[in-house]
């Protein structure tokens, strides 16, 4: 058997006619399944124990996750292999905590509403890698180190120093803040994970045959952050926000490192490392974006790919073949010292006037 727990928000306001309803439809079905558990509704938030065969409950929690009148749905453990149900005689008891007004149930809110605050929290910092092995019923601690075939990713800021420098702290952060969103959503949407940011940094992964898939999301992020200096007003950083992007493909390390008191999930390896070279020879080279030969030997669709250089990467022992996009992004968005003395110009006159008038837009949010 498998046991699942779950929690998530009202999509909207539901009234206790409304919930009742859910409990007794979701009783009679998990009858049917020979499903038992219980729901608990708080606050605009639903807290469900699911148990039964591991199928059953894979196909109810799908069926959960594309009900519209869920948001905000977090598995918070899956147990397999459970050999004795909690709830033998509750096919789906619901229980609507917010018309219980019993002394000794207010523990239990607070203990419910402290819960789901500190896993949303948590949600921000934590890999969303972590929580899909979670909700596959594993204990990420436990999972062993493996070599893989991955493509590894590394972007910056060209000219962070300069904005630093220029900039107040609260200017810097938004700065920063705009560029993570923008590098996140594009590289999820194309199915890459980010694993960690390193100051103005990211470093995220793709799956060793995604190789078109993380040159897409490179361009895109390029693309989003050209618009985004053309939405800005005048006076804004992010009006002179480039980045550069390096690509590499190999074997690595994927599981926990760390100390007994902290870990990532994350990757190492040397194509971590020549990614990390790769992406700070964009302003060397005027291209926004390069790669190994691995990435390009690994890309089905018809780029149209252009030879730069070979180079000998420190590290190294041969020398490698550095390649890029024939794209006007690519060369536009390139980190060549004419854009760094131009970032250089341009926040030196943003930094003689008020924090007030220097950003003009939000950041994207996360």
């Amino acid at each position: 058997m498998k046991r699942l727990t779950y929690i998530s928000k009202f999509s909207r306001p539901l009234s206790g006619d409304e919930i009742e309803a859910i409990g007794r439809i979701s009783s009679q079905k998990n009858q049917q399944a020979n499903v038992t558990g219980v729901l608990l509704c708080l606050d605009g938030i639903f807290f469900q124990i699911l148990e039964g065969e591991a199928e059953k409950i894979d196909r109810i929690y799908e069926r959960i996750l594309a009900d519209e009148r869920h948001t905000d749905i977090l598995c918070l453990k899956s147990e397999v292999e459970v050999q004795e149900r909690m709830f033998p005689d509750w096919s789906m008891q619901t229980i609507n905590l917010d018309e219980n007004t019993d002394f000794l149930i207010r523990p239990i809110k607070v203990l419910l509403q402290t819960l789901t605050e500190s896993h949303r929290i948590l949600e921000k910092y934590t890999q969303p890698s972590i929580f899909k092995i979670i909700s596959q019923g594993t204990n990420p601690l436990n999972i062993r180190p493996k070599a893989v075939e991955k493509i590894v990713f590394f972007s910056d800021i060209v000219s962070f120093s300069t904005f630093a420098e220029k900039l107040p702290v609260e200017e810097v952060v938004s700065v920063v803040n705009s560029y993570f969103s923008v590098c996140t959503a594009i590289i999820t949407r194309q199915g890459g994970e980010v694993t960690k940011f390193i100051g103005d940094c990211v470093m995220a992964y793709f799956d060793g045959d995604c190789a078109d898939q993380a040159i897409q999301a490179s361009l895109d992020i390029l693309m989003e952050l050209e618009i985004l200096r053309n939405s800005a007003p005048e006076g804004s950083p992010l009006r002179v926000l480039y980045s550069g992007i390096g690509l590499a493909k190999g074997k690595v390390i994927e599981g926990n490192i760390g100390s007994e008191l902290k870990r990532d999930y994350t990757i190492l390896g040397d194509a971590v490392n020549v990614a990390a070279r790769l992406e700070a020879l964009t302003r060397q080279l005027s291209q926004a974006l390069v790669f190994s030969s691995e990435v390009k030997n690994s890309a089905t669709k018809s780029w149209n790919f252009i030879w730069l250089t070979d180079s000998e990467l420190k590290g190294k022992s041969e020398s490698i073949d550095i390649y890029s996009i024939d794209n006007e992004m690519t060369r536009k968005s390139s980190g060549g010292l004419e854009i760094a003395r131009n970032i250089g110009h341009y926040l030196e006159r943003v930094g003689d006037r008020q924090p007030s008038q220097i950003f003009g837009v939000k950041s994207l949010p996360l």
